[in-house]
Order: C-alpha cells, then sequence, then structure tokens
C-alpha cells in the first residue's frame, strides 16, 4: 500500500555496495550501531564529509537527540576552524521533528545557499572562512528570510 514501509533483509557488504551504486534507493536503514556507524561515515563520505552530516535519533516512543556525525574534532578545537553545517542541520532535523517546518526550511535554505554560493565557506569545503564567518553569512541570510 502507498506509505508503507517495506523491509529487505541485506548484508552488510551488499548494502555498502548499493549506497554507493545508489544511495536514493534506501529511506530508512535500521542496523545494530557498528554497522550503522560504518555506514554513516561512509555516506558521509558521499557527501562531503562529516561537516555537512547531521544525525537523528528518533526513539519508537518519540524521543529524540539530534547531534552532528561523530566526534569533538579535539585538534582543532578553539582554532575557529570547524564547519557547523552539521550541527546546524541537525537542529533543522529537531526543528522538524517538533513540527516547527517554516524555521528548519529558513536555516536549512541559508546554510545550502551559503554553501552554493561559494563566497564563505570553511576549508573542509574549499574556501578559507573560519566557522565564526561561515556562520556569521548563514545567520545573515536566515534574517533576509525572516
Amino acid at each position: 500500500p502507498a506509505g508503507a514501509l517495506r523491509s529487505t533483509p541485506s548484508s552488510t557488504p551488499g548494502t555498502t555496495r548499493g549506497m554507493v551504486q545508489d544511495p536514493t534507493q534506501f529511506d530508512v536503514l535500521v542496523m545494530p550501531n557498528l554497522y550503522g556507524d560504518i555506514l554513516s561515515d561512509l555516506c558521509a563520505g558521499l557527501i562531503g564529509g562529516l561537516g555537512v552530516t547531521p544525525s537523528g535519533n528518533i526513539g519508537a516512543n518519540g524521543v529524540a537527540i539530534f547531534e552532528s556525525v561523530h566526534g569533538t574534532a579535539p585538534d582543532i578545537a578553539g582554532l575557529d576552524l570547524a564547519n557547523p553545517t552539521a550541527l546546524l542541520l541537525s537542529g533543522v532535523m529537531m526543528l522538524r521533528h517538533m513540527g516547527l517546518h517554516q524555521y528548519a526550511a529558513k536555516i536549512q535554505t541559508a546554510c545550502f545557499d551559503t554553501i552554493k554560493e561559494k563566497k564563505v565557506l570553511t576549508k573542509d569545503l574549499g574556501g578559507n572562512s573560519k566557522c565564526s564567518e561561515f556562520t556569521t553569512e548563514i545567520c545573515r541570510r536566515v534574517q533576509d528570510l525572516a
């Protein structure tokens, strides 16, 4: 039926190959944490790195946690170098989960437009801007969308 979830069991190598060949075939992946960690790293590589990869863990009871994927990057802590996109897009996911779609859309549009314009980008995205400069540009765009 329309809107129903379809379950297709797959081996980890098969799922990994499918993710590389055509990630659009997947809407939801359910797997043990270890395999999820491996596939999330693969997916991050497919879309540009950990700095742009949001994450949400949503329980059956609706309780949810949203965060950027993976660690704290202690090697660049305090250097104003981190890409905040993953954290911002995790916030977008949280706002959608809360039903605050108009706010989510503004932040997402501001993030994507900033990246598309290619004028203010962090180093991992091919630019020379600091985290604070990139964030300021996104905030400016959000205000312009208000």
